[in-house]
């Protein structure tokens, strides 16, 4: 190292992880609980060059640190990390592999996969037992120190019940969208077009879930087939925005700051996908990048009788150690980052369970969520897990503690499932009202539900009315990959065809599940390009995908301009009528004191339903009484009172309007009539009357005139 450095270090302090800047130099700060050395390496402008070597003087609580002085913002750097290499103990230490710093906020330059990433010899009969001397630097790309600018951020905040989520793809959103510079296609600085962000918020959306955006790597798997990891579940930089992403690689952070911003000023707040439950190191036979190096024993669970090898309840090769305090903190910090320092509004936790899941199974009280139900940052943010995860007892929807929200793939199966005609009545109906026998307890919410018919991880919903089989040759599996449980149907003919009949049925269906989604009780999550009947040619596990498989087309023709009103026109009657959207989960109990029925379930007769109706009818009706309590307070509402009508028949069905005492029924929608819009409320019918429900078609009536002189 420089003379004038070695000069000038100082001890630093062990408490900000990371490299600190502090205008006259940088305090470093590593955790490794067995290390025995850490050293800091700085590199030229460019990356290529190692000018510095520097040993952080200090071990403070299982923390390497020091102060270097006249560092400035945009210096290259990584660590070397001495110890032992036993993999037998687990520990894989090797100072020849230059280390990512889990803390650093930015990256130079890409991962370019090479035999010295790894930390053994790939050639050695002996495989990770060996121990490779190659130097990886010239390999792996190298952090950048930032200027920690404090942030202020204007966040929506808008309230639970009026959420409505789009999951969308950063690049694959603008890639093609003729309306955006050709340079800036597929970036951050992209999707900060006023334009393009009002036009998601016109569509009734009130936050976008963005696909991971933390600096992840491409797997040498991917990269050998020539295909990449276009989905981002395999995040190696927990606090770096993805550069790829950005206009300017070495500038992503601001670039991703400004796209929050942007969000915003649109009234759309950003929920990020984030992935804690593995790193991308893989197994025993990975690379060593980061954690592996820093201290393998402390990061990563391992076998307990063979601590040579991870335990994999993630299907990725390794699991993030969400027991041990460094890693519950090292998370603690990446969250709390995003949301002060990049202004995110919430989160949507990959594989989830494996963040409550302990030494001896999943527990809801887990370390970690108490982490986050207590921290003044992270509880007033949106929660949101995947419920499941491929470890023993991992299929959780419904038992994550209060103050989250989870995933509700029941919601998906059984909505798919009636609109194809696989499943009744007596199935659907919990899914309409939020799924209560999943999630009210402890005083949970109807908002804790997240329903989705469509998510990245399948078919989209084009696809589901489409195709039988899953399509997914351009993956270079052999078409293996992916699940081969869609509960989907093609109505005839595998994939397009030009017949207007099953095409009729086709953007129906769509208008059908698009229908139950956003008038059901709970938080509704839609698929971008859903709204306008987007394809991936059936391709069900598009994650290598970098491709116009993925990308949203958005030549969408007339029928998906149809689709997208009809669309607006939902989430427009989501907000205009509040009885759609309740917080509190509606019952069919009968309260004495206000005279009133939450709920009632109704025969195409126009009847309540008995016992021995339910499990048989396709078609049935769900009336909501808008003067049901809306709050602890033993008090009248006084939303409207509405009628859901549901016909997975494919033949069309007589129904009779129920009698409700006075007033009369004016339709809302009729998912026959796409192009009646606003005219449709024109229609008005007696109660008795018989309405004629289109096979495999949905209506949403409102009772009017229920009050003397109200129609006058």
């Amino acid at each position: 190292m420089s003379g004038s450095r070695q000069k000038g270090l100082q001890e630093g302090n062990p408490n900000n992880l990371g490299a600190t800047y502090d205008d006259s130099g940088v305090n470093f700060a590593v955790f490794s609980a067995h290390a025995k050395a850490v050293e800091v390496c700085l590199f030229d402008e460019d990356g290529t060059r190692e000018t510095d070597r520097i040993r952080l003087p200090e071990y403070t609580d299982h923390v390497f640190h020091g102060w270097i002085p006249d560092l400035k913002p945009g210096q290259l750097y990584g660590y070397r990390v001495h110890g032992p290499y036993e993999p037998d103990e687990g520990h894989r230490f090797n100072p020849n592999k230059l280390l990512l710093d889990p803390y650093a906020r930015a990256f130079h330059g890409d991962l370019k996969w090479d035999p010295s990433l790894f930390g053994y010899e790939l050639d050695s009969p002996d495989k990770d037992l060996s121990f490779s001397t190659a130097d990886s630097a010239a390999f792996v790309p190298k952090a950048i120190i930032i200027d920690p600018t404090p942030q202020h951020f204007d966040h929506p905040d808008t309230p639970w019940t009026d959420t409505v989520i789009y999951e969308m793809h950063v690049k694959g959103y603008t890639r093609q969208n003729s309306a955006v510079p050709e340079k800036l296609r597929g970036t951050y600085a992209a999707l900060s077009d006023p334009k393009l962000l009002k036009s998601i918020r016109d569509m009734g959306v009130t936050a976008v879930e963005f696909l991971p955006v933390q600096s992840f790597v491409n797997s040498k798997f991917l990269a050998d087939k020539g295909l990449r990891n276009y989905w981002g579940y395999n995040t190696i930089g927990f606090f770096a925005p993805e550069s790829h992403y950005a206009a300017e690689p070495d500038n992503a952070a601001q670039e991703f700051r400004a796209l929050v911003r942007a969000c915003h000023e649109a009234g759309l707040e950003v929920i990020l996908d984030v992935v804690y439950n593995h790193t991308a190191e893989g197994n025993e036979l990975g690379p060593t990048l980061s954690f592996r190096g820093l201290d393998n024993v402390s990061y990563y669970r391992l076998m307990p009788d063979s601590k040579r090898h991870y335990i994999n309840e993630t299907g990725t090769g390794n699991t993030f150690s969400l027991t041990h305090l460094n890693c519950i903190r090292f998370v603690a910090d990446s969250l709390r980052y995003w949301v002060k320092e990049m202004g995110v509004d919430g989160f949507r936790f990959d594989l989830g369970t494996i963040l409550a899941r302990e030494e001896d199974g999943f527990h809801n009280d887990a370390t970690f969520l108490r982490v986050c139900r207590q921290d003044p940052v992270l509880s007033h943010v949106k929660l949101i897990a995947e419920p499941w995860d491929v470890g023993p007892g991992g299929y959780q929807v419904g038992n994550f503690p209060p103050g989250w929200a989870e995933w509700n793939d029941t919601f998906r199966d059984t909505v798919r499932d009636f609109w194809r005609g696989e499943a009744k009545s007596g199935a659907l109906a919990p899914r309409l009202l939020a799924s209560p026998d999943r999630f009210n307890h402890s005083g949970r919410q109807t908002w804790a539900s997240v329903n989705f018919v469509t998510a990245h991880d399948g078919f989209t919903l084009m696809d589901c009315v489409s195709y039988n089989e899953r399509h997914n040759d351009a993956n270079g599996e052999e078409g293996k990959d992916g699940s081969p449980d869609n509960r989907s149907f093609n109505y005839g003919v595998e994939g397009p065809t030009e017949d207007p009949d099953i095409n009729a049925t086709r953007w129906r269906q769509c208008r059908n599940m698009l229908s139950t989604l956003l008038l059901s009780q709970g938080t509704p999550m839609l698929l971008a390009g859903d709204e306008f009947g987007r394809t991936q040619q059936g391709n069900n596990n598009a994650y290598c995908q970098d491709s116009e498989i993925s990308w949203l087309n958005w030549e969408i023709g007339k029928e998906g301009a149809q689709l997208q009103s009809f669309v607006r026109r939902l989430t427009g009657l989501r907000r205009r009528y509040p009885i759609l959207r309740r917080g509190r989960f509606l019952t069919e109990a009968y309260n004495k004191e206000l005279d009133v029925q939450e709920l009632t379930w109704l025969t195409a007769g126009g009847n309540q339903m008995m016992p021995e109706d339910w499990g048989h009818d396709q078609c049935f009706g769900l009336m909501i009484d808008g003067r049901s309590q809306r709050s602890g307070i033993m008090r009248r509402g006084s939303d409207a009172t509405v009628l859901l009508v549901f016909n997975g028949w494919k033949d069309a069905v007589p129904f009779i309007l129920p009698e409700t005492g006075e007033g009369r029924w004016k339709l809302l929608l009729d998912t026959n009539q796409p192009d009646a819009g606003g005219e449709i409320e024109k229609e008005v019918f007696d109660q008795k009357h018989e309405y004629t429900v289109t096979g495999r078609s949905l209506l949403l009536l409102e009772l009017i005139c229920r009050e003397a002189g109200e129609c006058a």
